[in-house]
């Protein structure tokens, strides 16, 4: 029996996870890689020692460095590019990306240039495609862990419930549930904005604050998160499932996270350049603040944390003087500036 066929664009960790699950569920699937030594490690060895170290992939993965044969009659494609590469990877995909095909991405940033999320990118990119079927995939899930088939829950949202559905059911598995979502917006926002909250996070446990910074850093991260979410036309519910407070919680707490790693290394002195350095990967966090606090200006949004992180990162701010504006705002509240982006009502 012929196994269907899936494309995964590209072949990071996250892109090899996801290439895993799909294998996993009876697809033959072609992960894409940028360079051609990297397919000839995939298919020789069985392995992406950068991304997924030691774990050894399955027979049904076969990697290319040729986009059109990676996606050639692929029924399924599934992009996973940096936010700051999606446009130019979609823009070389176009003429192979069947229209009849499931398209997904699991991207969780922003276009720096154009502050635009990654299904407005793809629409604009794959104007063959019906834009109410794109499907962006999002929630709590660290690609080692996938990879190792340890239980996860993801969310996929489209403007098409039947589009949402058919990437639930082509990606879900007794190791990986899927739930569907009409809100992609929230979706898209959530798993962009909890990247920034993560810096912050890394960014506490660097300068060695301990447990109660942290938890007050997330609750109120979360609160930014919602407060420009809803003005860009997210739902409130959004924020409270696998997109927003999922994924900032395994963002924010653990060290398979490259955005809280980078903030660790921040909070312990290293500059910027250094730690990007460092890290070797995309850290999403680090362009999404940038894009975060110039929507945060477009849409009249206060966002302290993202402000002061924005300082930190780029205005070359020392992290304690941050932590210190922080704790010296003004009285308010805890629900008063949350309120103000749901039309005064109380949500939380």
């Amino acid at each position: 029996m012929s196994l269907r066929k899936a494309a995964v664009i590209t072949a990071g960790s996250w892109g090899t996870g996801l290439a895993s699950v799909l294998a996993d569920n009876d697809f033959a699937v072609t992960l894409y890689t940028r360079t051609q030594a990297q397919a000839d490690e995939i298919n020789d060895s069985r392995r992406n020692g950068k991304y997924t170290g030691d774990f050894v992939l399955s027979e049904r993965i076969t990697a290319t460095a040729s986009m059109e044969e990676a996606l050639s009659g692929a029924g399924v494609v599934l992009f996973v590019s940096p936010s700051h590469a999606m446009r130019q990877v979609a823009r070389q995909a176009r003429p192979y990306v069947l229209a009849s095909a499931t398209v997904i991405h699991a991207t969780k940033g922003f276009e720096p240039e154009t502050m635009k999320r990654m299904t407005t990118v793809l629409a604009e990119e794959l104007p063959h495609l019906d834009p109410s079927r794109l499907v962006v995939l999002s929630g709590p899930s660290h690609a080692e862990e996938v990879v190792q088939r340890r239980p996860t829950t993801v969310v996929v949202a489209a403007d098409c419930l039947e589009a949402a559905e058919q990437a639930q059911d082509v990606l879900i598995n007794p190791y990986f549930r899927v739930y569907t979502n009409p809100d992609v917006i929230g979706v898209e926002v959530g798993g962009a904005l909890k990247n920034i909250i993560a810096l912050g996070a890394g960014l506490s446990d660097g300068l060695g604050f301990g447990d109660n910074a942290k938890a007050a850093l997330l609750t109120r991260g979360l609160a930014e998160i919602a407060r420009l979410g809803a003005s860009m036309g997210g739902h409130a519910l959004t924020f409270s499932g696998l997109a927003g407070v999922g994924d900032l919680v395994v963002t924010c707490t653990s060290q398979h996270s490259r955005n809280w790693r980078a903030g660790y290394l921040l909070g312990q002195g290293r500059p910027l350049d250094e730690v990007l350095e460092t890290m070797g990967m995309v850290v999403e966090g680090v362009k999404t603040t940038k894009t975060a606090y110039a929507l945060s200006k477009q849409y009249e949004v206060s966002m302290p944390i993202t402000e002061q992180l924005h300082e930190v990162l780029f205005a070359g701010k020392e992290p304690q003087q941050a932590v210190g504006h922080l704790m010296g705002r003004g009285r308010t509240h805890e629900n008063e500036e949350l309120a103000d982006a749901f039309g005064g009502k109380w949500i939380l």
